[in-house]
């Protein structure tokens, strides 16, 4: 049995501990059965952009006559090739990684599953180990909804999407989420047809103005079927048949080429055997951390998304930071103290938000203002022909400062980063008034949203 100064199981988020702590002269192990990288890079955010690059250009083409542009015809994308470009460069990134843990002396690299098999003890392949810290950082898996059938069909989840060697002629999606909504733009710009299967409402935890707008714009390119359940799926002669019940229990049948389930994602921590180790998950399976990210068992922590909070890779990557200056570096062991934990969609509109959505101050009945401005009543907007763009600020009505902010329309996702720095710095609605923006540059339309506040106050 080897015994390790640091166990690290993930290779995702956990390599914000591996080579950092290996660099201290600390004996680590690091354990991951898929890709080096984990699915940010090799499944998930990094992909996924560069696809959608591809579709927003797509996008941009389609609307050439608003800018007294007109095209012949659309070029006909190469699907095939691009899969294959991305995955390329996705695999050659991933592949990058083994040969530096290979040359560093203090790392071991384990290419098996994890699964604990006692306190601080770890079954890898028929190698069993122990360290006296171990991190989790095993990320999360897609959510399969109960639908009958479903475990008969070919169906894809992102992991298959983002690698699909052939371009399906029409596509069900199931799902009104991120997710959902960012790889169901990709293929419907590459010209599949695409219907999206909303049980709810799309985009459902963003603020409701923004999720409406949203809605409203996407319903314009793509079927959005809301209020939807899906049922039971059947899988025949190269054909889906999703038969949904729809409001007032009327029966809805939709048939497509192929069938994407994006309804979310949960805990990868299934066959980890936590149990034996005397880590306690809660009733959907994320591992339960208390505020300095130590699970219920002495030396194991966990971080990143399978400790089910702010499932983002940047949120994973604090956390890591926090965990190996909290515990590999000298100092108070503080609790973990998270900035505005910003996030963005990146389908068409795009969306940017961070903070309180206004939904959650009026839960609170904490007393607020709201400064709004529309991008096409600013000079960018109006260059950019904007008819859906916004932007929404919340303050704090008693102290000003800037506690929420949430962007749709071009480049939101870029756009935001204004707002989370302000936050960040605890500026107040005089602080964001008193800055200097370059026109006719897009961020004026931040500036408007904030004057618009000022004068609510009056």
């Amino acid at each position: 049995m080897k015994h390790y100064d640091v166990i690290v199981i993930g290779s995702g988020g956990g390599s914000k501990i591996t080579r950092p702590a290996a660099n201290l002269g600390l004996k680590v192990a690091i354990i991951d059965k898929g890709k080096l990288g984990g699915t940010c890079l090799n499944h998930g955010c990094i992909p996924s952009k560069m696809l959608i690059h591809s579709a927003d250009l797509m996008a941009e083409l389609e609307d050439l006559d608003r800018f007294n542009l007109s095209l012949k015809a659309l070029p006909k994308p190469s699907f095939s090739k691009l899969i294959e470009r991305v995955n390329g460069v996705i695999d050659k990134e991933s592949a990058s990684i083994e040969p530096l843990y290979h040359k560093h002396p203090n790392i071991d690299y384990y290419k098996e599953f994890a699964t604990f098999v006692g306190k601080k003890t770890v079954q890898v392949g028929s190698k069993t180990i122990t360290g006296d810290k171990i991190f989790i950082a095993t990320g999360a898996r897609p959510h399969i909804p109960d639908i009958k059938g479903i475990e008969n069909v070919p169906y894809q989840t992102y992991f298959e999407a983002l690698r699909a060697k052939k371009q399906p002629k029409s596509l069900i999606v199931v799902g009104g989420g991120y997710i959902a909504t960012e790889l169901g733009y990709f293929f419907g710009m590459l010209g599949t047809k695409v219907e999206f299967v909303v049980r709810s409402e799309m985009l459902k935890n963003e603020d409701k103005e923004i999720s409406k707008a949203f809605e409203a714009s996407f319903s314009k390119r793509f079927i959005v079927h809301k209020k939807v359940k899906p049922v039971s799926v059947s899988y025949k002669e190269g054909v889906f048949r999703l038969s949904c019940d729809s409001p007032g229990k009327k029966k809805k049948i939709l048939k497509a080429e192929g069938l994407l389930i994006a309804t979310g994602v949960m805990s990868a921590t299934r066959d980890l055997g936590l149990e034996k180790a005397g880590v306690k998950v809660d009733e959907r399976g994320f591992i339960e951390v208390d505020s300095k990210l130590k699970t219920s068992a002495k030396g194991i922590y966990a971080f990143g998304d399978c400790i089910g909070k702010h499932l983002f890779r940047h949120s994973a990557n604090f956390q890591g930071e926090y965990l190996f200056k909290t515990y590999f570096q000298k100092g108070k062991k503080r609790p973990i103290d998270y900035p505005p934990m910003p996030h963005a969609v990146f389908s068409n509109p795009q969306i940017g938000s961070v903070g309180f959505t206004e939904e959650a101050l009026k839960a609170s009945k904490k007393p607020y203002i709201v400064g709004k401005a529309f991008y096409k009543n600013s000079a960018m907007g109006m260059a950019l022909r904007s008819e859906e763009g916004f932007v929404k600020l919340l303050f704090d009505k008693r102290s000003k400062k800037l506690i929420g902010a949430h962007i749709i329309g071009f480049d939101a996702a870029s756009l935001i980063h204004m707002p989370i720095a302000y936050m960040n710095m605890k500026a107040s609605l005089e602080d964001m008034l008193k800055t200097i923006y370059v026109h006719p540059a897009l961020p004026e339309v931040i500036r408007n949203a904030a004057r618009d506040a000022r004068g609510k106050l009056a």
